[in-house]
């Protein structure tokens, strides 16, 4: 970790060389990508310093102790090194935290998957109070929430919704909710009374640019055809809805929620650029994976991590064995206890990883 620790300290002396130079103005762009690593790496940098001092404030009394004749001295050496102790170990800490490498996607926006599963017309159901969590959740932190694509049923619930949700870091908070979801309840169309179990996916995607993923026009297959269900004079008259195929992927978009066949090809594109990103970070996590025998915190959607429990009024999040008894606050959207207990679950994995 110190030797690690040094390169960046030498790394951020450099970084601030190059700031001072009148040059660097000419280019701005360049500019702009020392200022952000200059300022990523200042933290560290100023904790570094604080622990070196701390290592050689330990260093004098522990020479204090060994040479000094004065046993009231020694008494006082002992007593300061004990604290100084302390706070290295607290210092070591903090470093370890700030050495986890940032997620680049941390400060981006999302696009939110829903998709009903086990369960039929319930899970339907299911799915659409699932997206009324999450929109009340980004509700309560002041985000945008806009639907991109939708299928509804005929009862109110939907087998996929697909939402775009912009503020600053939706994706931090989020990213630990791609996964099964189960509920357990007594579904409106049963008549004797039993409970149920029923399932919805979640997919937790960055926003990604244009330029994060090269998308050639001949790998597409673009479709349009006549939207349906709901939504005035406008259905079934233009072929507004849009189908995308990307041919090396075989990934199928299509969006119909838009009059304008332009606007439904740019949502389409949008959920297609995040899906493409997605199967190559999986594909990088695996890789690192299985160089280092471990997989930290890659929220693989194929894992059921939450039991949403009506009759017991019960929340469980199977990952980090966190029980909670206020069912109907988590699905109005209170969800920062558990997003929060995510988080450092799995910061603490990732600085054991680290330490290992």
């Amino acid at each position: 970790m110190i030797t690690k620790l040094n390169n960046i300290e030498k790394r951020y002396k450099e970084l601030t060389s190059e700031l001072e130079n009148p040059d660097i103005f000419k280019d701005i762009k360049k500019y702009q990508e020392i200022s952000k690593e200059h300022a990523d790496l200042k933290p560290i940098v100023e904790k570094f310093s604080e622990y070196k001092k701390v290592i050689k404030q330990i260093d004098e009394n522990r020479e204090i102790i060994e040479n000094e004749k004065d046993d009231e001295i020694i008494e006082l050496a002992k007593e300061e090194l004990k604290i100084l102790e302390n706070e290295k170990e607290k210092l070591e800490e903090e470093l370890k935290f700030l050495l986890i490498p940032k997620d680049p996607n941390d400060e981006k926006n999302i696009i939110l998957e829903i998709r009903a599963g086990t369960g039929g017309e319930e899970a339907a159901l299911f799915a659409a109070d699932l997206f009324r969590m999450y929109s009340r959740y980004a509700e309560r932190k002041g985000w945008k929430v806009e639907i991109m694509s939708a299928h509804e049923t005929g009862t109110g619930g939907y087998k996929e919704i697909i939402s775009l949700i912009s503020g600053k870091g939706a994706y931090s908070r989020l990213k630990y909710e791609s996964g099964i979801h189960r509920v357990q309840r007594i579904p409106v169309t049963e008549s004797q009374g039993r409970v149920h179990t029923s399932a919805v996916s979640v997919a937790i995607l960055p926003e990604v640019e244009e330029v994060e993923v090269d998308i050639k026009p001949d790998e597409l297959k673009i479709e349009t055809f006549r939207a349906g269900g709901a939504g005035g004079q406008h259905v079934n008259v233009t072929d507004s809805a849009v189908r995308i195929i990307h041919i090396p992927t075989g990934i199928v978009v299509s969006c119909q929620d838009e009059r304008s066949q332009h606007k439904n090809k740019a949502k389409a594109m949008k959920i297609l650029r995040a899906r493409i990103y997605e199967i190559e970070r999986q594909k990088k996590e695996k890789e690192l994976a299985e160089s280092r025998k471990q997989q930290v915190g890659t929220g693989d959607r194929s894992e059921k991590i939450r039991t949403y429990n009506f009759p017991q009024n019960r929340v469980t999040d199977h990952r980090i064995n966190l029980t909670l008894y206020r069912l109907g606050d988590i699905l109005d959207g209170d969800l920062d206890e558990i997003i929060d207990a995510l988080i450092t679950y799995f910061q603490a994995e990732k600085i054991a990883s680290l330490s290992a």
